[in-house]
């Protein structure tokens, strides 16, 4: 239900170069791969990219890359520039300089997701200062009997 509610914000990706930061496995990414240009995955995680790009070989894509890094540092490195980002953060919600990093890609469209509502209030509220606008939002419960939920957030800039 997440990664089809989340593919449903992204929408159409078409001749796209996209992130997926904080990919984790890639599921995400391999989602988009088939109808985009390219997506670059960004994880900390050493063993979760190895796992991002062994299930890519394994589902055919030759059209995502998976970096083992700190979103952070990576964004200084990767010479491609996004069309569209996807964020996933840790609980903790993103690093305040890597939020100023991705916002000045000046993408039309984001999607976050995020399992933590006060870190995703707290990074909303930056974006929203910066010239995005929350479109739609959606919670899903896959941790039922349980305080925990997934929030999946599509935001614009605020000038489309």
């Amino acid at each position: 239900m997440l990664y089809s509610k989340a593919r449903d914000y992204v929408g159409t990706t078409k001749d796209k170069v996209l992130f997926d930061l904080y990919s984790g496995t890639g599921t995400i990414a391999q989602i988009l791969a088939p109808v985009a240009k390219m997506v670059i995955g960004v994880e900390i995680i050493e063993e979760a990219v190895v796992a991002a790009r062994e299930n890519a070989k394994l589902n055919g894509l030759d059209n995502c890359e998976f970096i083992a890094d700190d979103v952070l540092k990576a964004l200084d490195n990767i010479t491609e520039r996004p069309d569209f980002i996807v964020l996933d953060p840790p609980r903790d919600g993103i690093h305040p300089k890597a939020l100023e990093k991705i916002i000045d890609y000046g993408v039309d469209q984001m999607v976050y997701i995020s399992c933590k509502p006060t870190s995703l209030a707290r990074d909303l509220v930056v974006l929203q200062e910066r010239g995005y606008k929350v479109v739609k939002s959606c919670c899903i419960d896959q941790f039922p009997n349980t305080v925990h939920i997934e929030t999946i957030v599509l935001l614009n800039k605020a000038d489309m």
